[in-house]
């Protein structure tokens, strides 16, 4: 396989298909994506989060947003609040939190396996770049 050695696009796009590929595969016995994860890991962190607080913290676009809640509003995991003004509220419900903690292990797992992969002090320094790309 030819590679790119210049095209840090490529590569970072590369690299998280092939991670995300590792932690799909775990999470699919709970009947979750990635980002679906992410995002109710987010709220139980955090709370009830806007719209706009959660595509920020997400750092994704609304629409991308949209498409994951939908699965899990359908599922009773999350709800859609409007409060009286234009923004919606996302809250995570009991069943989102009961799907959290069945997701966990799985989660937990595939963090392991990229670390074994990857290596625990690599992946910490990795860690620690990748977020400072997105800290405000």
């Amino acid at each position: 396989m030819e590679t790119m050695p210049d095209d840090d696009c490529f590569a970072l796009r590369q690299a998280s298909r092939f991670i995300s590929q590792i932690y799909g595969q775990h999470l699919a016995s709970v009947g979750l994506t990635t980002t679906q994860y992410s995002i109710l890991d987010r709220l139980h962190r955090h709370g009830d989060m806007t719209m706009h607080q959660l595509s920020m913290a997400m750092v994704m676009d609304r629409t991308s947003i949209v498409r994951a809640l939908k699965p899990m509003q359908r599922d009773g995991l999350l709800e859609s609040r409007r409060d009286g003004g234009r923004e919606s509220t996302i809250a995570l419900m009991k069943p989102g939190v009961a799907r959290l903690k069945k997701a966990r292990p799985y989660w937990t797992t595939a963090q392991s396996e990229f670390e074994e992969r990857f290596g625990s002090q690599r992946i910490r320094a990795l860690r620690s770049e990748l977020f400072d790309l997105t800290d405000d």
